[in-house]
Order: C-alpha cells, then sequence, then structure tokens
C-alpha cells in the first residue's frame, strides 16, 4: 500500500473513529491517516486477511479490527461492541459496483445486493452510532459515495442509484442533527486505484459509461488523495461544514 498523505496535525487525538471497508483501497488509506493523527481506529471489513495485514501495517498504533456484514444488523451489534461508547466519527466507506447494467438488463439479485451493501448499511450503522453522538452533543459522519451520485453516466442502474440514496441520507441527517452538533458530509471519488473491480456484465452499458469516461479524461486518483478528503470531513477543520457533497475527482464533476 502506497505511503499516506500525513499532515503534521493529531486531528483524531483521543477520538474513536468506526470506518467501513477498511481492508483495502481508500478504506485502507482513510485508516493510516487517521491511526497517524492519533485516532483509535475500529476498522471493519468482511475479508479477514486484509483487517491482518492492515494490523500488521499498523500495529504501533491504536487500531481494533471487526470483521463484519455492514448489512447485517448482527454484525453491526459486534462492531458497536467494539467501538464503545464514545463514537466521534463515521466513516461509510465499504461498497460494491454493479457490472454496469442499465436499467432493462438489471436482475433482481444484483439490485437487491448493490442496494444492501451500499445504502442499507450507510443507513443501519449511522442509525446505531447516531443516539451515541446526540447523548455527546457532537460527532461527524463522512458517507463515500462516488461520481455516480453526481451524474448518470458513471456506473450502472443498481449503483448509481445507490449512491443517489446515499447522497439523500447524508442530505436527509444533515438537515436534522447539524443543529445537535452532528455533522453530516459526503466525498465523491472519480476514478481511483482500489481492489473494487468493475466487470461489465453488460456491452450497452459498458459502451457508454467508457465512452463518457474516457471523453472527459479525469486521471485516476491515488486512494490517499480520497483519504485527504474523507479525514477533512471527519476532522474539525470542517467544523462549519455539513450537507455537502465533496467531490474528489480531478475535476470530472465540472465538465
Amino acid at each position: 500500500m502506497s505511503t499516506p498523505m500525513i499532515t503534521p496535525k493529531r486531528r483524531f487525538e483521543g477520538q474513536t473513529v468506526i470506518i467501513t471497508g477498511a481492508g483495502s483501497g481508500i478504506g485502507w488509506a482513510t485508516a493510516q491517516r487517521v491511526a497517524h493523527e492519533g485516532g483509535r481506529v475500529v476498522a471493519v471489513d468482511i475479508n479477514q486477511e486484509r483487517l491482518d495485514a492492515l494490523s500488521e501495517e499498523l500495529h504501533n498504533y491504536t487500531v481494533h479490527t471487526v470483521r463484519a456484514d455492514v448489512s447485517s444488523e448482527e454484525d453491526i451489534v459486534a462492531i458497536m461492541d467494539c467501538a464503545g461508547n464514545t463514537i466521534d466519527a463515521l466513516i461509510n466507506n465499504a461498497g460494491i459496483m454493479d457490472g454496469f447494467e442499465p436499467l432493462h438488463e438489471v436482475n433482481d439479485d444484483v439490485w437487491e445486493r448493490v442496494m444492501r451493501i451500499n445504502v442499507d448499511s450507510v443507513m443501519r450503522l449511522s442509525r446505531a452510532v447516531l443516539p451515541y453522538m446526540l447523548e455527546a452533543g457532537s460527532g461527524a459522519i463522512v458517507n463515500v459515495v462516488s461520481e455516480a451520485a453526481l451524474r448518470g453516466s458513471a456506473a450502472g442502474a443498481a449503483y448509481t442509484a445507490s449512491k443517489h440514496a446515499v447522497v439523500g441520507l447524508t442530505l436527509s441527517g444533515a438537515a436534522i442533527y447539524t443543529p445537535l452538533g452532528i455533522r453530516i458530509n459526503a466525498v465523491a471519488p472519480g476514478g481511483t486505484r482500489t481492489n473494487i473491480v468493475a466487470q461489465p456484465a453488460s456491452a450497452l452499458g459498458a459502451d457508454r459509461v467508457f465512452k463518457i469516461a474516457g471523453a472527459i479524461g479525469a486521471r485516476v486518483a491515488e486512494a490517499r488523495e480520497v483519504a485527504a478528503a474523507i479525514t477533512f470531513l471527519a476532522s474539525d477543520d470542517a467544523s462549519n461544514i455539513s450537507g455537502a457533497v465533496l467531490p474528489s475527482d480531478d475535476g470530472w464533476s465540472a465538465v
């Protein structure tokens, strides 16, 4: 894994931060950064081997790992048990791609799996942490969405709908909880080097998406660059920001 961008600040000193999808890619880079900045990391992933590798890399820091399916209520209980009663930030990063299937080709299995992991998990884990944040009168939630949350030409129907739904959760949450001291924002990465591999299942969908993305020409980002945006929004550096959807996309969303 690449070396994270590290600021000289200790923005997460004494804080507990839950990060889902922490076993690779953006989640791994975010866990690195939070740990280096003094945070207690609760790293969540479905893959135990990846979690073990993260623990080994960050063995000098306070990192607790939880193997969990983030869409499972039972597993969310295990995450909360590990985190304890003080939760300063939640990074909802775990997610899966679809196969670029347009609406007339998407089947129920793909639709339900993408929605379960990309949307239900965000709702359920946010629902679990919010009572603790409300009691503390402070907290931050950062939802990792995608360029597919801002346009219709970045993925298939299921993935696009799922990321638009998470933007809705972000905005609704910000409207309700910001006056109570809890900030809720989203980061929308463009192309990023991660372990999420899109396997096109639709010739039509892939052809349209790849042509449009190619015409825009945005570069592929490193995971650490997206982690920088996530940790900014999760930290007190963003104390006046709530309800924002921040693109981290080399200007893709501006085209």
